[in-house]
């Protein structure tokens, strides 16, 4: 079975393409537009890794992150986070939250994968 993957950005050209993306990988995709949303697809179905914008209206991609950890089976999931802040401390504060790896903004495809696939063979 293909791995399940939930992608959450409130870009909806970035979630087609990276949907897009790894769908042509043969990963299984959902996808969301806001942490509310991501929370509650993640509490109704089971999700193998979870790729998260950091800067979304509402919720940010780091409480998201920081909840999902505190769910019930989520503790050890791959958690991908991407930004266009670079900053040390940004990344310093997503690691803290429970983030696997963050990826600057733009998005490389081929390192994405790279990163998805890495973290998807990590025990």
């Amino acid at each position: 079975m293909e791995p399940r993957i939930l992608l959450t950005d409130d870009d909806e050209l970035i979630l087609i393409a990276m949907e897009e993306l790894l769908l042509s990988e043969g990963f299984a995709v959902s996808t969301a537009s806001s942490g509310a949303d991501a929370l509650q697809q993640a509490a109704d179905a089971r999700f193998d890794l979870f790729v998260l914008d950091v800067i979304m209206p509402g919720m940010q991609g780091f409480e998201v992150c920081r909840r999902l950890r505190q769910t019930p089976g989520y503790e050890q999931v791959p958690i991908v986070m991407l930004t266009a802040k670079s900053a040390d401390a940004d990344k310093r504060r997503g690691l803290e939250a429970g983030a696997s790896c963050f990826l600057p903004k733009p998005i490389d495809p081929a390192r994405l994968l790279d990163k998805i696939r890495q973290a998807l063979e990590s025990p």
